[in-house]
């Protein structure tokens, strides 16, 4: 093999040779710091893809509504469409959470919705929460949201609070991966949360956050770490001073939780009057 020739044997004032410049790159590669790799671009999805990908949307918000007459009702029908999806993981966790859901008895799963989502902890459908909690920023949050569902020419109905779960995948189903699904990356701790929450109580519903997670970006390093403060300490809290919801848990907005008992307050008797000490 012959030896690459150094660089002091290129001609004076001419162009540097190519084994002078490998070595002057590697040699400025090895004093720069590496680089965190980029984040691969997503591939465009195709017409077929992307119309399956908002089916897949919509059928999430609707599995997590309340189960009314309605939903109840057309149970036969959400149930053949996910039977009908093209294979794949998300089909799979929602053909396993249809399976539960065509079973139970009307009552048991208004029963088992309000326990999951309404009473339980760490399993809020209200997105905003976790990220700012109940403190001035959340108001802003969800104002901001509210403006990019009318940016883009959609607008609620008014019946629920623009971060709630349901409705931020309706939009994502109707907007596209793009813009649409962009609140959804932005409240993937939360929804990451949620899904742990639910999984550790074996909920049925956790089936279908596992749906939805195959749809989004995987968590990062520093989303793990968040989320695990997260479930540690709560979501932020304007209260200076004050844990109304005990250590290491906390409660989705509007539940109540009820004070402890407040200690007696002990009056010591008060000293005769002159009168009771004649008597």
């Amino acid at each position: 093999m012959t030896p690459l020739p150094s660089p002091s044997a290129q001609r004076p004032g001419g162009p540097p040779s190519v084994p002078g410049m490998v070595r002057a790159r590697v040699r400025a590669a090895l004093r720069r710091p590496a680089r965190a790799p980029r984040p691969a671009r997503p591939v465009p999805l195709t017409p077929e893809e992307a119309e399956q990908r908002a089916l897949l949307l919509r059928l999430m918000s609707l599995l997590l509504q309340y189960p009314d007459a309605e939903l109840t009702a057309a149970r036969p029908v959400i149930t053949s469409t996910v039977a009908a999806l093209p294979p794949s993981s998300a089909a799979g966790h929602l053909a396993e959470f249809t399976a539960w859901f065509t079973g139970e008895e009307t009552e048991a799963l208004e029963r088992t919705y309000v326990e999951t989502f309404d009473l339980r902890r760490r399993s809020s459908l209200y997105l905003t929460y976790y990220l700012h909690g109940d403190t001035r920023r959340r108001g802003m949050a969800l104002l901001t949201l509210a403006q990019r569902y009318r940016a883009a020419g959609w607008d609620t109905d008014g019946g629920e609070l623009p971060d709630h779960l349901p409705v931020v995948l309706e939009f994502a189903a109707l907007t596209g991966p793009g813009r649409g699904e962009a609140p959804l990356r932005q409240h993937r701790r939360g929804i990451e949360l949620i899904h742990r929450a639910l999984t550790d109580a074996d909920s049925p519903y956790r089936h279908v956050f596992a749906a939805l997670t195959e749809l989004l970006p995987p968590p990062t390093e520093a989303d793990l770490r968040a989320v695990a403060e997260l479930a540690a300490q709560g979501p932020p809290d304007e209260e200076v001073g004050l844990d109304p919801y005990g250590a290491g848990e906390f409660a989705p907005p509007d539940t109540f939780v009820p004070p402890g008992q407040a200690p007696p307050t002990l009056v010591p008797p008060s000293a005769p009057t002159r009168q009771e000490a004649r008597r």
